[in-house]
């Protein structure tokens, strides 16, 4: 049995009709029998006190320290760095994530026609949906051909969304790196620093092949996990596509029909 699990959320945990069933019953499960686990996100619309009012009223037992996003990522990396100033093209909601940083541009507003930009700026490019604009991949464009540093908070093709699969972050981001000529620096799924970050709240557990990320996306999920020494499990819900699983050259070391199936399999069930 692994020593500890990373679990991803949306299309994993949760979609737009709700929690997935049994969902609920297998975080519970791991709780019920000590197995130490994080929620590792790629979600950049909501705060991490957000997800946890979500998580808590679909009836998942969750506290704060369980969940990673990219956003707390970004900061960390950002603080570590000495950079002062963030240009977010994220979610307002997100905004808390960022405290202590100054917000210029992008969502944050404020940028004025002929005033100088400030020096050293981090651009953080996430999921905006609906809310991109062509005047908004313009700024980002222009803060990076100066000079700005690249963060991307995810490379995610696409997500489940009510009506059906949208874009997610990636395209975007690949957009601007196609024009600046620049690669962007991945701290989400599945950037190998993302998941050293989860690894390393994992106290005694010493060996990452381990710990099973459990998730509905074949690249930042499973690739991104075993790229990092652990196990990739994939769940045929969420975005899942059996064309998808033929065609995308990731082997799963697991393949589950649903997030359901992991208090059988941690019960010693095969």
């Amino acid at each position: 049995m692994p020593d500890a699990f990373l679990l991803d959320l949306d299309g994993t945990l949760y979609s737009g009709a709700g929690p997935v069933p049994g969902a609920v019953a297998a975080v519970a499960a791991l709780h019920d029998r000590g197995l130490p686990f994080r929620f590792l996100t790629n979600t950049t619309s909501r705060s991490r006190a957000g997800i946890v009012r979500k998580l808590q009223a679909f009836g998942f037992a969750v506290a704060p320290s369980h969940i990673q996003t990219p956003v707390v990522v970004a900061a960390a990396l950002a603080r570590a760095e000495g950079i002062g100033t963030i240009v977010p093209f994220v979610a307002e909601e997100t905004f808390d994530d960022l405290a202590g940083f100054e917000l210029v541009g992008g969502r944050a507003g404020g940028r004025e026609g002929g005033k100088a930009p400030p020096e050293h700026p981090a651009v953080l490019i996430g999921d905006l949906g609906t809310q991109w604009t062509f005047e908004l991949m313009q700024e980002a464009f222009e803060y990076l051909a100066a000079g700005a540093r690249f963060l991307a908070l995810s490379r995610d093709r696409y997500f489940r969304a009510a009506g059906g699969l949208r874009l997610d972050a990636g395209p975007f981001v690949a957009a601007l790196e196609y024009a600046t000529g620049r690669e962007a620096t991945v701290v989400g799924k599945p950037s190998p620093a993302y998941y050293a970050e989860a690894l390393a709240a994992f106290a005694g557990v010493n060996d990452p092949a381990r710990v099973v990320m459990v998730g509905d996306d074949l690249w930042s999920d499973v690739q991104g996990a075993q790229r990092a020494g652990c196990q990739g499990w994939l769940v045929r819900t969420g975005k899942f596509r059996e064309e998808t699983l033929r065609q995308g050259g990731v082997t799963p070391d697991r393949i589950l029909d649903s997030i359901a199936d992991l208090p059988g399999i941690i019960g010693g069930n095969p």
